[in-house]
C-alpha cells in the first residue's frame, strides 16, 4: 500500500501518523512545498507578541522526527505540480534543486490548506512593508521586520480574528495599531451582540478602529494608505488580514469537482469524485452536521480530526465508518476577552435564507456571584423555532467562555435541543459555575419563549407606532446608569416594581429596555402576571 500526502501543516501529518500506527507496512510519503511541517499556525500571533518565546515550540514535528518515530518519508521544499488520476501518479518538483520526478500511488490525500487572500489594491504590490500571516516563513518575515525596522505604527486591513489577534501582538510590541474594516462590525463572524463588546475591548487597549472603510490605494511603497472616503493615513507597516482562499488549483487541473468558491467537494468518506483521491482540511467543502447544507471545513482542529478519521476508514475500523459533518467551533483571544462560537451565527443564517429561528441573549455570571471575581458570560443561543434544534451559539467574556461553547458543541453533536439544556448536569462549585449554569438558563428562556411566557424583541423589530406610543421601562436601581440604545419613558427600579406597578399604563405595550443580567426577565414575569403586554428588548 503506497499512500501519498500533499500538504504537511495540519491534516496531512495527522493522517500520516495515524495510518502508520495502524499499518506498519504502508509506504507513506508526505510532500510539503514549504520549509516546515506541523506548524501550529494558530499560535503564530502569540509567537509574534512574545507570549510564546521559543520559535521551535510552534513547530510540533520535524521531518526528522516523523522519519525516526513513524518511518514517514517527509519531503519539504517538494511541490506536487500535477495529479494524473488515469495513471495514479503525481508530478513533483524539488524547489531547491529544480529537479522534477513522478511518484505513483494507491491512495492520495490532498491536504493543501488555504492561503491568505490579498485584495487587488493599487500600489500594494510595490509595498516593501506589507505582510500576511499563515506560515512559519511569513511569521519569520514579520519578526525580522519588527526587530530591524522598529515600526511605530501599523495599519491592519481586516478586523476578523486574525486581524485582531495580530493587532494584540503588535500592541505587545509597543506599536500603535489602526484596524480598517469594510463592514460595520469587528470580529466577524460574530453577531453584533458579541462584536460590540469586542469593539469596547479594542478601544480599551488603544487600538484605533475605522469601520465601513477599505484601502483604495497604497502609496509611497506602503507608507501611506488611502481609504474609501478619500482620507490618507501614514503608516510604517501594513498587515493584510482579509481571509483565506483554498489551495485547490492542482485539484481543479486534475478534474476534481470544486464548489463555486473553489473548495474541493468531498463525500462522507472524505473522498473526491476521483477514485482513491481524498481531501481534508481548509481546502474542502463538506456538509453541515446541523443543516445538511454545503459548508467549508475550516480550522486545524477539524483538519486533524479528519486526518485521523480517514486513516481509520481506509484501514477498515468498524467504529469509524463515515464523516458525519462539520459543526464549526472556534475560539479567539481578543486581549483580555475570550470569544467563542459554534455552528451558525444569525448573520450566516440570514445569508442562507433561514428565518425560522429564535434567539436567546443572556448575561449571567461565569460562576457564583458571591465568589470573588465573578464576571459576565455574554451568551447568544440560536435555535430552530418549535423544534428547539440548536443552530448555533456565541459567547464573549473573561472567564469560562470556551467551556460553555464546548458544552454547546457537545450538545449539538449529541442531537440535543435547546429544550434539553435545562437538564444538562453541569459540575457545580462556587469558583467554577452557578447552581443553574449558563446553558441551563439559556434553555429555560428558550422554553419560556416557546410557551409564550414572555416576548423578546430587537430594537430594529419594534413597530414604528410603538416607538412613539408604547411605554419603555427602565428598571435600573438608584445610582445605576441607563443602558441600551432606547431612551426610557419611565424608570421604576426592579426592587420597587410591585409597589409602583400602577404607575405603568395598562393600555400600552411595555418594553423593558436592555440591561444585562436576569433583572429584565424578572420584571417581565411580574408585569405579565398582572396582565400587562410586555416585551424585553435585546441588544
Amino acid at each position: 500500500m503506497k499512500v501519498l500526502v500533499i500538504g504537511g501543516i495540519a491534516g496531512g501529518p495527522s493522517f500520516a501518523t495515524r495510518l502508520r500506527r495502524i499499518n506498519e507496512d504502508a509506504n507513506i510519503i508526505l510532500f510539503e512545498r514549504g520549509s516546515q511541517i506541523s506548524v501550529a499556525s494558530c499560535a503564530l500571533p502569540y509567537y509574534l507578541g512574545g507570549v510564546i518565546k521559543d520559535r521551535s515550540a510552534v513547530i510540533e514535528r520535524t521531518p526528522e522526527i516523523l522519519k525516526q518515530k513513524n518511518n514517514i518519508d517527509v519531503r519539504i521544499f517538494n511541490e506536487v505540480t500535477a495529479i494524473h488520476p488515469d495513471t495514479k501518479s503525481v508530478d513533483v518538483k524539488n524547489l531547491r534543486t529544480g529537479e522534477t520526478y513522478s511518484e505513483d500511488y494507491d491512495d492520495l490525500l490532498i491536504a493543501t490548506g488555504a492561503s491568505p487572500t490579498v485584495p487587488n489594491i493599487k500600489g500594494l504590490e510595490d509595498a516593501d512593508n506589507a505582510f500576511v500571516l499563515r506560515s512559519m516563513d511569513s511569521a519569520d518575515k514579520i519578526k525580522h521586520f519588527l526587530d530591524t525596522q522598529h515600526p511605530k505604527h501599523v495599519t491592519i486591513l481586516g478586523a476578523g480574528s486574525i486581524g485582531i489577534e495580530t493587532a494584540e501582538a503588535f500592541v505587545r510590541n509597543g506599536i500603535d495599531v489602526t484596524i480598517v474594516e469594510q463592514s460595520a462590525h469587528v470580529a466577524a463572524p460574530f453577531d453584533p451582540e458579541i462584536t460590540d463588546i469586542v469593539a469596547e475591548e479594542l478601544h480599551k487597549h488603544g487600538v484605533h478602529v475605522i469601520l465601513n472603510q477599505s484601502f483604495t490605494e497604497v502609496q509611497y511603497h506602503g507608507h501611506q494608505v488611502v481609504l474609501s472616503d478619500g482620507s490618507s493615513h501614514p503608516t510604517d507597516m501594513l498587515f493584510i488580514g482579509t481571509g483565506v482562499k483554498p489551495n485547490s488549483e492542482i485539484a481543479a487541473a486534475a478534474g476534481i469537482t470544486l464548489s463555486d468558491d473553489n473548495h474541493i467537494i468531498i463525500d462522507h468518506h472524505l473522498q473526491t469524485n476521483l477514485p482513491d483521491v481524498y481531501a481534508i482540511g481548509d481546502v474542502v467543502e463538506t456538509t453541515s452536521l446541523i443543516t445538511g447544507l454545503p459548508t467549508p471545513s475550516l480550522l486545524s482542529s477539524a483538519a486533524n480530526r479528519q486526518g485521523h478519521l480517514l486513516a481509520d476508514m481506509l484501514s477498515g475500523n468498524p467504529f469509524e465508518t463515515e464523516y458525519k459533518g462539520f459543526i464549526g467551533a472556534g475560539v479567539s483571544k481578543f486581549f483580555d476577552l475570550t470569544a467563542s462560537y459554534v455552528g451558525y451565527t444569525e448573520q450566516s443564517l440570514k445569508q442562507l435564507g433561514i428565518t425560522n429561528y429564535q434567539t436567546v441573549f443572556i448575561t449571567p455570571f461565569d460562576h457564583a456571584y458571591f465568589y470573588p471575581n465573578a464576571d459576565r458570560v455574554n451568551l447568544k443561543l440560536i435555535y430552530e423555532n418549535k423544534t428547539g434544534k440548536i443552530l448555533g451559539g456565541q459567547a464573549v467574556g473573561r472567564n469560562g467562555i470556551d467551556k460553555r461553547i464546548g458544552q454547546l458543541s457537545a450538545a449539538i453533536t449529541g442531537n440535543l435541543t435547546a429544550f434539553d439544556l435545562p437538564q444538562l448536569e453541569i459540575p457545580y462549585s462556587p469558583p467554577y459555575s452557578a447552581t443553574r449554569d449558563v446553558l441551563n438558563i439559556a434553555g429555560y428562556i428558550a422554553i419560556n419563549q416557546q410557551t409564550n411566557q414572555y416576548e423578546t424583541v430587537k430594537v430594529s423589530d419594534i413597530p414604528a407606532d410603538d416607538l412613539t406610543s408604547a411605554t419603555f421601562l427602565d428598571i435600573k436601581e438608584p445610582g445605576k446608569s441607563t443602558t441600551g440604545s432606547i431612551t426610557p419613558t419611565l424608570n421604576i427600579p426592579l426592587s420597587q416594581l410591585r409597589d409602583r406597578i400602577t404607575e405603568i399604563p395598562k393600555d400600552k405595550k411595555v418594553y423593558i429596555t436592555f440591561r444585562k443580567g436576569i433583572g429584565p426577565y424578572n420584571a417581565s414575569t411580574i408585569l405579565a402576571g398582572k396582565g400587562y403586554q410586555v416585551a424585553m428588548i435585546t441588544e
